[in-house]
């Protein structure tokens, strides 16, 4: 099958077999490895002769080291080496990056930037002595005032140069101003989102084994392989090809594992000064320091409506915080630029330098902290109107994408109200707050819309069929427990038309045809995509063996009469003339065929706007006088083109409407103001939501065929079950309270004084 032409929409049936497996909810094909252990993460890789690291952090936010102490450490025993801030080794590309790529804190010099950043690496035989050894570590600091608060004096905000793939920093239609001086009925409000740390299953790992001084193969807890074998490369001055990268499982990353990080570089520096492979885990604590964060946020909101509650302007101001060092801008404003109709917008991003490490990409960036505070506003403004919240949404629903002046190439946002609304039964609910109890509690009914762009980026695939007929396909992206061996393997039983347990599909290598870092609900559509045409290429091929074989039973049918069934080629027309694959095969004497094919951003993609909506409705129970907020049930209704897999996909939208729980209930990092340390530094303190705090969560998938948006139909659903659903939440603590808790978390001592 060729690639469509560009701005042509996708055929409807254009493969020429059915698909039994492409929707369905296919059990993982990878879940008997894991949940038997036989499945091994990044820091279970078995490596002969393998030492450990451990990384030493300082105990200031901002300063230089002025001495270590370190001869107690290397006469610990089994102690093999102490690389320290100032004295480790020259890295040739340290001071060279992409503007995609984070500065490293890599013991090249002497500075301070934030609390807990490595000044020492420990490297030992045994976990354990290194462990002990690190303990031994003494330093003494130059150190400077940190600033650690937004808002504190003298701390002024800047406009960054941009927001990286998410566009420019300001926008404006219409005027604003006037758009309020006209609405009958206005709101203005601030909305703040705290830190968050992401706290994946699975810490960051590193296993770094080098071949002489310019061969490195790393098995890295990462959703990037690429990305980490280009910045090594770099950094150590050695070519690409000699930088292999090794990740065939990982336990979630949610944006942290996108980039590598400083212990990336420091374990196979490690593993270079002691000359042999080196293991280096970063520790549940250290990763609230080492690997990025979602940073907190001021928003400002400012919504007009006329009589009709037609919206008349919207204003969106963010600031956010990023590092002193480097540079990381939150597009929390985005959503507010093209989710509803209206003639006047204007949104700003703001960054305030502290010393504190560089935020980073955490599921949902942007929309996830964007989305509560732009939905909580659009309730209030249905509040002050007097008009019901979904009413106002499907009101104002935008037909078009009024910032980019685009068609969408789809958008079934009103069927996902319609369904939402319905399975909850929001016709039910009393206009006014306070109007529910169940007993002694209050109850609250909340809704928001959620919103997440649909990407797509360059991606490569191998499909390799077997001389048995069975097929291997190839792709060096990640899975980090989304089911991407199941869906993959499922997108090339159709296209092949061959049983699903005879696809055998490999990821997580770095030898395999490249694909992008999984992030950005974009692996399906881009990879994804790969594969079905890697397959329809190799589908191809041999048709064009099989028609030009006196011998083949197809010899002389036009291959465009081919289909794929049960493993074979088959005439349409004539049933019984069909060819099994294994026959095609061994005619050519080869022990197998491949075709590899490279996949391109469709053109689309400048002409339309492509995003993945939903509706999502949230009820609450409150004990007034205890402060105590429960979620009691939830339903989230999401049109995201294509569903591949069933049952992997309500996974993640639950997944991510379980994280919007914690959002608006529990998740909070807390610095100690003084020293600039993470005090919340485990899943002790940090509070995520448990099995008690999580309820029966209802998923409705609103079908949707967009022609346009790649070559599985897919828009992705890792990260929009993370919108809205914390504002539903928050919304609905209002309807049963009457009382705006705008600063998240909302926990009980906010209730109680709101």
């Amino acid at each position: 099958m060729k690639p469509r032409a560009p701005g042509a929409p996708r055929a409807p049936g254009q493969s020429p077999q059915a698909r039994p497996y492409i929707g369905r909810g296919v059990d993982r094909v990878d879940g008997r490895a894991k949940v038997t252990g036989a499945a091994v993460y990044a820091a279970e890789v078995p490596v002969a002769g393998v030492a450990y690291a451990v990384i030493v952090g300082s105990a200031v936010a901002r300063g230089a080291v002025r001495a270590l102490e370190l001869d107690a450490a290397r006469a610990a025993p089994g102690v093999l080496a102490v690389l320290a801030a100032g004295e480790a080794p020259r890295l040739p590309g340290a001071s060279s990056r992409s503007p995609q790529e984070r500065v490293l804190q890599l013991l090249q010099d002497d500075q301070v930037h934030y609390a807990d950043q490595p000044i020492a690496v420990v490297v030992a035989d045994t976990l354990e002595r290194a462990q002990h050894a690190a303990l031994l570590v003494r330093a003494t600091y130059t150190p400077r005032a940190p600033d650690l608060e937004l808002g504190a004096p003298g701390v002024e905000s800047y406009a960054p140069q941009s927001l990286g793939p998410r566009g420019a920093t300001d926008s404006q239609r219409g005027d604003v101003a006037a758009g309020l001086a006209a609405a009958a009925h206005q709101i203005a409000a601030t909305y703040t989102t705290p830190i968050e740390n992401h706290h994946p299953m699975e810490m960051h790992a590193t296993t770094a084994v080098w071949r002489g001084d310019d061969h490195l193969t790393l098995y890295d807890s990462t959703q990037g392989l690429f990305n980490v074998r280009r910045r090594l490369a770099k950094l150590f001055g050695i070519a690409e090809a000699n930088v292999r990268v090794i990740d065939h499982y990982v336990g979630g990353g949610f944006g942290s594992k996108g980039s590598p990080w400083s212990h990336v570089p420091l374990a196979a520096l490690a593993a270079k000064a002691v000359g042999r492979p080196v293991k280096l885990v970063v520790t549940r604590q250290q990763m609230c320091s080492l690997v990025g964060y979602r940073p907190v946020t001021v928003q400002r909101l400012a919504l007009g409506a006329d009589a009709r509650g037609r919206l008349t302007a919207i204003e969106h101001r963010v600031t956010s915080t990023t590092s002193r060092f480097d540079e990381f801008a939150e597009p929390a404003a985005t959503s507010s630029r093209m989710l509803y109709s209206c003639p006047n917008v204007a949104t700003s991003h703001r960054l305030v330098r502290l010393d504190l490490p560089t935020p980073t990409y955490t599921r949902a960036p942007g929309e996830a902290s964007g989305t509560y505070a732009l939905e909580c506003a659009m309730d209030e403004l249905a509040h002050a109107a007097g008009t019901d919240p979904l009413e106002l949404r499907i009101q104002n629903h935008a037909a078009r994408d009024e910032h980019e002046a685009k068609p969408f190439s789809s958008k079934s946002l009103l069927e996902c109200y319609r369904r939402g609304a319905e399975a909850f039964g929001w016709a039910k609910r009393p206009r006014a707050p306070r109007s529910l109890r169940d007993g002694g509690l209050l109850v609250g009914w909340g809704m928001a819309t959620a919103t997440y762009p649909a990407r797509q980026l360059p991606a490569s695939a191998l499909a390799r069929l077997r001389a048995d007929g069975s097929l291997l396909v190839q792709a060096a992206t990640q899975e980090l427990g989304t089911g991407t061996y199941t869906i993959m393997s499922q997108i090339a039983a159709d296209e092949l038309g061959v049983p699903l347990a005879r696809v055998t599909f490999e990821l997580g290598d770095t030898a395999y045809p490249e694909a992008p870092m999984s992030a950005g609900s974009m692996t399906a559509a881009s990879t994804g995509s790969a594969v079905k045409l890697a397959c329809a290429a190799l589908r191809d091929k041999l048709a064009g063996l099989a028609v030009a074989e006196p011998a083949s039973p197809l010899h002389g049918a036009a291959i465009g009469d081919l289909a794929a069934e049960d493993g074979a080629l088959v005439v349409r027309r004539e049933p019984g003339r069909r060819e099994p694959y294994a026959a095609i095969v061994a005619r050519t004497g080869a022990a197998e065929l491949s075709a590899q094919h490279t996949t391109q951003v469709a053109k689309e993609h400048e002409l339309r706007s492509m995003h993945s909506f939903g509706a999502v409705f949230a009820e609450v129970r409150v004990d007034e006088p205890l402060g105590v907020v429960r979620v009691s049930r939830m339903v989230g209704a999401y049109a995201a083109g294509r569903i591949l897999n069933a049952k992997t996909a309500r996974s993640q939208l639950v997944g991510g409407m379980v994280w919007a729980i914690g959002m608006a209930l529990t998740e909070e990092t807390v610095r100690d103001p003084r020293s600039g340390r993470v005090v919340t530094r485990d899943l002790a303190d940090y509070h995520i939501p448990s099995h008690a705090d999580v309820p029966d969560l209802s998923v409705i998938f609103v079908d949707e065929d967009d022609p346009y948006v790649n070559e599985v139909g897919a828009k992705g659903v890792g990260e929009i079950g993370n919108t809205g659903a914390h504002a539903a939440i928050a919304n609905a603590v209002f309807h049963a309270t009457g009382r705006r808790v705008r600063d998240l978390p909302i926990r009980l001592d906010k209730v109680m004084s709101a």
